[in-house]
């Protein structure tokens, strides 16, 4: 079975996150380090970023946190990072976890995580990459998304299914593999005509 080296995880950094997300973002923390695969997220301290963070870095793995200068704080940034790359903008920070990661994951958030996770998947269907994106639906969370995915599908909106777009398991081990396996979705055509090459 082959294998991701790092995942981008996008998840809330709200501290009213409840206590099931947040033992889903510890669990999910722990098996990337367990599976050594790296991971790439906002650099944040509160809510699911930091619980996913501190369970990474207590089993062992490399974390990696990407933040915009205006969140680099005591109060806000994780001081306990292996490394941690301070940019100008929201915009770069998103650009820089994007060339990090082999693949994407987003846990339960906000809207931050949703735009977050829309783009990339708007990346997909365009092109712009070829790697997989998932979500780790933790009591459901993330159906009603997968609901309206596939609503703007039958409209002819959107290329793919939600099940095809969006790996989904809620639980993390499934889940990677089922990413590390997937065949990549890319839109060959539309990308070559805005000239890029996909990955």
């Amino acid at each position: 079975m082959p294998t991701l080296r790092s995942i981008c995880v996008y998840c809330g950094s709200s501290d009213s996150a409840g206590e099931e997300h947040r033992v889903a973002a510890a669990a999910f923390g722990q098996r990337l380090a367990e599976r050594q695969i790296t991971l790439i997220f906002g650099g944040g301290r509160s809510g699911l970023m930091g619980v996913l963070a501190d369970s990474a870095l207590e089993a062992g793995g490399m974390v990696v946190g990407v933040i915009p200068k205006v969140f680099n704080r005591p109060s806000l940034v994780h001081a306990g990072l292996q490394q941690l790359h301070v940019v100008g903008t929201l915009h770069e920070r998103k650009a820089m976890m994007a060339d990090l990661a082999e693949g994407f994951v987003a846990l339960p958030g906000g809207l931050g995580t949703l735009e977050e996770l829309l783009e990339i998947l708007t990346w997909s269907q365009i092109g712009l990459h070829r790697r997989p994106v998932g979500v780790l639906n933790v009591g459901g969370y993330f159906d009603p998304l997968l609901q309206l995915i596939d609503h703007a599908h039958a409209n002819g909106y959107i290329d793919h299914p939600g099940t095809d777009l969006l790996i989904s398991d809620s639980q993390p081990d499934p889940l990677l593999e089922r990413m590390a396996g997937r065949d990549p979705l890319g839109a060959v055509d539309r990308h070559a005509a805005i000239g890029g090459k996909g990955e």
